[in-house]
């Protein structure tokens, strides 16, 4: 097969940006794994929750599908500003830790209260409400944040296009090798018949009797019709793999129906190594049904 340029991309990635803005220090970081549609989940500081769904629609502007965890943290540049610890935050944060640890019967950990102060409105800073300058600063940074992510799909989308090819194309150097047990196959299956018209005709056997077992077997064993479509589903991949758009679902639908083809070649095929082979491409295809629900 020939080598190409593909344009996959993974659901899973991360992104992170950053920006300092007057006395604080923004940081965006977002993430995502697969998922059948685009699941968003946001942690914002309060003074940012307004701008909730227009974060929102940020990510839903340039982000088809996943699962979506972004995360909006301040940090205070100016140590001189007044800060203080938000006790009602701590205490629900506690409260809700120590229930968590209870129920799933896990230690509480050790540092457990300086995990606590860096959870999002653990620490209040005495701030002002939120100016356009400082929105659009936020605004900009997780733009970026998502452009970074992006950027880490598609690269994790490469690596999965290698996996792809690479399976690909040992499952078609392993169909074009069923063809050379192809006549030993149709041999030993006219040598079974013809012990079995002999048992059954005590030793001898008609010829025209003969001829129509062959023909009804072969026809019912015949695997070059399994073959032909095998071998045009294998191209029909590579053929949406050079598609401008990634297509996770399309992939899926044509790996369910090479190993439907396969599964086929195994039950016809009435041949040890045949079935060997068939073995050896359902271990090449498991290894790419791992990967295609992370394709965008």
């Amino acid at each position: 097969m020939q080598k190409i340029l593909f344009m996959i991309q993974s659901m899973t990635g991360f992104g992170k940006a950053e920006v300092d803005f007057q006395e604080k220090k923004i940081t965006v970081e977002i993430k995502s794994l697969n998922c059948r549609q685009l699941d968003v989940n946001t942690r914002i500081p309060a003074a940012y929750r307004g701008k909730d769904i227009e974060i929102r629609n940020m990510i839903s502007k340039d982000i088809e599908r996943g699962k979506v965890d972004l995360t909006i943290t301040l940090d205070a540049i100016d140590k001189s500003v007044p800060n203080a610890i938000n006790q009602t935050v701590v205490k629900n944060y506690y409260e809700e830790i120590k229930d968590l640890s209870e129920k799933l019967n896990i230690a509480l950990p050790a540092e457990w209260f300086s995990i606590i102060l860096r959870l999002p409105d653990a620490i209040k800073t005495e701030t002002t409400g939120l100016d356009e300058k400082e929105w659009a600063a936020v605004k900009q940074t997780t733009e970026k944040a998502i452009v970074s992510l992006n950027e880490f799909r598609k690269q994790e989308g490469l690596m999965l296009e290698n996996v792809f090819i690479a399976k690909i194309e040992n499952i078609d150097m392993l169909l074009k090798e069923i063809d050379r047990y192809e006549p030993e196959r149709i041999e030993k299956i006219k040598e079974r018949i013809r012990e079995n018209l002999a048992k059954s005709d005590c030793g001898t056997y008609d010829g025209n009797r003969f001829e129509q077992e062959l023909i009804y077997y072969v026809e019912r064993l015949d695997i070059n019709e399994e073959k032909s479509r095998l071998s045009n589903h294998l191209k029909y991949f590579v053929e949406t793999l050079k598609n401008e758009k990634s297509q996770g679902r399309k992939l899926g639908f044509i790996v369910q129906e090479i190993g439907r083809e396969i599964n086929t070649l195994g039950s016809k095929s009435n041949h040890a190594l045949i079935q060997k082979i068939v073995v050896q491409m359902k271990d090449e295809l498991e290894q790419m049904k791992e990967q295609i629900f992370n394709v965008l």
